[in-house]
């Protein structure tokens, strides 16, 4: 793979710096935990800077009144990287331990894909509805809609899927005509450090436009969505940070946008192909190590064929390769920190204390004695009110759990507070498809259909989150809605 590239500073107002304290924290490769480099260590007053430009930017510009322009920009945006997706993809598997072959999808190249999407779509949207006349009050009025840019966006991202969240923000809000302040997670800074700095140096973006701000510290993240100067914060993150920014926007009543935690289940029916569904969940669980929001983590099987999908899946994931994310051949790789392994085994040894029993794996992989692994992990006769059946993990654990039909497989889906993702498996399409339709989520697969990609919408229901990412329905999150009535 190429050198891993670097950017210590940030772009705020057109410009790339370092923090004005002239601080610094580590960017930490969590395989070899080795460290990369140093990121700059934004101060309040960079936090401050960066929103005043993103405020000036779109109130003293034309940004918000030219969509063509706009869609040039996101182009540009797209093709530098493009040019430059090696030393993105050496960066991404180094500083969030993605699994080099997840850059060839998810972690990059879909969302780069996505970011010409995006741009079609502002070139093309419907920014005015005519209404027709109308005669309230007996006043003869023709109106109409005009949809605008909310104003200012604060977009707070995780280190799991950088870039792709990083794009997932910063694209539909720049395209429906925003400004943005990013502030990526203090574990993978690069990937938006390069993204300021080719938006700086390959784009036409006007100074201001795109502004990334870096910190080790959460409070700075929490000013962005203080700030009254910033009309709506975009957030992707756990549950409870997401409480946390929410309580934040209310002082200014902002649009907060939540894209958050999850703990979905994949249905195994009675007449289910088991090598289908435990194909699926072995590769769910293990994609980069289970640190993904939408993963199943829940495998739910029939009681009658229980032990037989249960020994299915261990021998699946008995010679599952997983290590070094370099390595190709490699869909699991570490998880991202020594903090974040030592709470996956604090669930695992939960829930082995709440009654499940140890199926596999559990431990520390002893063959891998660098960097934070955790083997791959199968907790079996787990109860559905269970500990590791109700939290979200974030690791490599798989519970699985007995189901006595439909409807009580149903009722083992929708018993969370969660409502993200979901998968039913069945031989028959309509069974399959009449399932997902009383599952509580805001995306599920049938027989292991793929809702991913940039014209599909992306959220949760109930403490999943708030709104939709992606797609139509996620770029008008970033609109507001103006009705004009004219007299005449």
């Amino acid at each position: 793979m190429p050198e891993v590239e670097c950017e210590e500073r940030m772009l705020i107002g057109g410009r790339l710096v370092p923090a004005s304290g002239g601080g610094t924290f580590p960017d930490v490769n969590p395989a070899t935990e080795e460290r990369i480099g140093v990121a700059a260590d934004a101060t309040a007053a960079d936090m401050d800077a960066a929103i005043g430009a993103a405020r000036a930017a779109f109130d003293g510009t034309d940004w918000a009144a030219d969509p063509a322009f706009r869609a040039r920009c996101l182009r540009q945006l797209q093709q530098a990287l493009a040019k430059h997706a090696e030393e993105l993809r050496a960066t991404i598997v180094a500083e969030a331990g993605a699994p080099v072959a997840l850059t060839h999808g998810a972690q990059l190249d879909i969302p780069v894909e996505g970011l010409g999407w995006v741009a079609d779509l502002a070139e093309r949207y419907a920014w005015t509805t005519d209404l027709g006349v109308a005669e309230p009050y007996g006043i003869r009025s023709h109106r109409y809609l005009r949809r605008e840019p909310v104003g200012v966006v604060g977009a707070i991202t995780p280190w799991n899927f950088p870039m792709q969240i990083n794009l997932a923000k910063v694209g539909p809000a720049l395209a429906a005509g925003n400004t943005v302040v990013l502030k990526p997670a203090p574990d993978t800074p690069y990937t938006a450090t390069l993204l300021g700095r080719l938006a700086a140096e390959e784009t036409d973006l006007p100074p201001g436009v795109l502004n990334v701000v870096t910190s080790s510290r959460h409070e700075i993240g929490q000013l962005l969505a203080e700030d009254e100067r910033v009309d709506m914060v975009s957030f992707t993150g756990s549950t409870a940070t997401g409480r946390t920014v929410m309580r934040a926007g209310a002082g200014t009543i902002k649009k907060v946008f939540l894209e958050l935690g999850g703990k979905s289940a994949l249905l195994a029916l009675d007449d289910a192909d088991l090598k289908k569904a435990v194909g699926n969940a072995a590769f769910q669980i293990t994609t980069h190590a289970g640190q993904g929001c939408a993963i199943l983590t829940r495998l739910v099987l029939p009681r009658s064929r229980y032990e037989e999908g249960l020994e299915m899946l261990v021998e699946t994931l008995r010679g599952w390769p997983y290590g070094d994310p370099t390595d190709p051949g490699n869909l699991m790789g570490p998880l991202i920190s020594e903090r974040q392994r030592e709470r996956v085994r604090g669930h695992i040894a939960t829930g082995l204390r709440e009654g499940a029993r140890l199926a596999l794996g559990g431990g520390v992989p002893a063959h891998l004695p660098t960097g934070h692994y955790v083997e791959p992990t199968v907790l079996a006769d787990v109860h559905p009110d269970a500990t590791v059946a109700q939290e979200e993990i974030f690791g490599p654990v798989i519970a699985v759990l007995a189901h006595d039909g439909d409807d009580d497989a149903v009722r083992i889906a929708n018993n969370s507070r969660y409502g993200l993702s979901g998968m039913v498996v069945s031989a028959s399409d309509e069974r399959a498809r009449a399932v997902a339709h009383r599952v509580r989520t805001g995306t599920i697969s049938v027989n292991g259909g793929l809702f991913y990609g940039a014209d599909a919408p992306f959220g949760g229901y109930r403490q999943s989150g708030v709104g939709r990412e992606s797609g139509v329905a996620g770029f008008e999150e970033y609109l507001e809605i103006k009705t004009i009535a004219e007299t005449g």
